[in-house]
């Protein structure tokens, strides 16, 4: 039996592994791998993104915090998670897949049950819910582990369809749990977990409703994902300490695809954690212009106008994106990642610009207003949609400019700098208006352009990918 043959392989560790030679890679492994993955990795998501569907309901479920307190709880998901997967890029080398993934599921158990718990009664401090955002970061740390591990098991000819498929589904647990959530909430589920809640919106009836539901409907699955993870899958031996793979930082490939990254990833994350609140903020109940007052003594100022429902609304940015990704990652693997990372640049340029001119709602009349929440709504899909299909290109490229460990590097880090996403977009909207914050992206996204073409794309690039 050959040295390479996959078979040879002990509880965990495989004892050799080349997905370039045809004969001997364990074509079932590969795909049994993805799949187990794809799905814990889903998991990590709706745990990242569950504060997300949550905090826009807090004051109306008998909370009362400000409105840059709520953008910072949003937020800190944002931060933990590109803290985390600083963390978590180094752990696939070291630790292996099987460990790394079984492990990492089971932690996602702890901030689910405490949004569960936390969400029933408006009693916890603000602390202890920051606390609870932050963990749910873990959920976003785990990306920059789970894609290079995957990435060791595939060869380079379809690791744009593996990667892809995998990052795109996983990326559907954020409109999974925006999309799942009002629905959940909605009925008792089983009545040992929780009694229900009345939720307060300005300008309509009180409702009642079972908020924890939102949170622990995913627990079994997450506990499910640990125990596959656990049983079923093996580890690569592709070995490096710490101080090995930060080789990588040498590279200034590593920093512009970072870059590029940022523009993509970023940008997905960062307007799926705030879409919600942006849109309550700008066409809901957050404008003064709108709405005054709150519960039953709620004046609707704009006569005419129906305030939207951000629930309704909010899961379909995520569910575009992701869709994006999933479907234009075979497209980069028969057509190249630098090509379409132009593409997804130049849409994000054009999609930017045509939504800022609905981040100022015109106020003096109801179909003023409507026309203004269409242009804001379609605006903002179609930046999540060129952000998804930059989201695919970027990952076929890194496979492409780096050899196989440290492409699994790059993927990690890239992926870890680019989940700060949520929190600079919260901070952003925070400390600035939306208009100028937008103005900001367009900005950088026309850098991006200029960095791909001229490094990756155009003909004779040192770097073509």
């Amino acid at each position: 039996m050959s040295a390479t043959t996959p078979t040879q392989r002990s509880r965990e560790w495989l004892t050799a592994w080349d997905p370039e030679n045809e004969a001997s890679w364990d074509k079932a492994l590969a795909w049994k791998t993805l799949w187990i993955t794809t799905f814990t990795l889903t998991m990590a998501f709706v745990a990242w993104f569950l504060p997300s569907a949550i905090v826009p309901k807090l004051n109306a479920l008998g909370y009362s915090f400000s409105k840059e307190q709520l953008y910072w709880l949003a937020a800190i998901p944002g931060l933990s998670g590109g803290l985390l997967r600083i963390v978590w890029m180094t752990l696939p080398p070291i630790v292996g897949t099987r460990k790394m993934v079984a492990l990492t599921t089971g932690l996602l158990f702890f901030p689910v049950l405490g949004w569960g718990v936390r969400v029933q009664s408006p009693t916890a401090p603000y602390w202890e819910l920051l606390v609870l955002a932050f963990l749910a970061g873990i959920g976003g740390g785990a990306f920059s582990g789970f894609m290079p591990s995957t990435s060791y098991f595939f060869p380079r000819r379809l690791q744009g369809t593996a990667l892809g498929l995998q990052a795109g589904i996983g990326n559907f647990g954020v409109s999974l749990v925006q999309l799942l959530t009002p629905w959940l909430v909605g009925f008792g589920m089983i009545g040992f977990l929780g009694a229900s809640q009345q939720i307060k919106v300005a300008g309509k009836p009180n409702a009642t409703v079972w908020y924890q539901n939102a949170a622990f409907f995913y627990i079994p699955f997450i506990i499910l994902g640990a125990i596959l993870a656990w049983t079923m899958l093996k580890s690569v031996p592709v070995k490096a300490n710490i101080r090995q793979q930060f080789d990588i930082f040498r590279t200034p490939d590593t920093w512009w695809m970072t870059l590029l990254y940022v523009m993509t990833f970023g940008t997905f994350s960062g307007l799926s954690a705030q879409f919600g609140l942006l849109m309550t903020n700008l066409y809901g109940t957050g404008n003064s212009a709108i709405v005054k007052g709150t519960g039953a003594t709620a004046q609707m100022l704009v006569a005419g106008y129906s305030v939207p429902d951000a629930a309704k609304y909010v899961f379909l940015g995520p569910l575009v994106g992701a869709g994006a990704r999933v479907l234009f990652s075979p497209l980069t693997d028969r057509m190249g990642g630098a090509r379409w990372t132009v593409v997804s640049g130049l849409g994000l340029v054009g999609s930017i610009i045509y939504t800022i001119g609905a981040l100022v709602p015109d106020t003096s009349s109801a179909a003023a207003l409507q026309s203004g929440f269409s242009r804001f709504l379609w605006g903002m899909l179609a930046i999540f949609l060129f952000a998804g299909i930059g989201n695919a290109s970027t990952f076929k490229q890194m496979p492409m400019i780096f050899e196989r460990r440290q492409a699994g590097g790059v993927i990690g880090w890239t992926a870890a700098i680019a989940a700060f996403g949520p929190f600079l977009f919260g901070v952003g909207l925070t400390l600035m208006s939306p208009t100028t914050f937008y103005w900001i992206g367009v900005a950088f996204a026309l850098m991006c352009i200029v960095i791909t073409w001229m490094r990756y794309a155009r003909p004779g690039a040192p770097k073509p990918s």
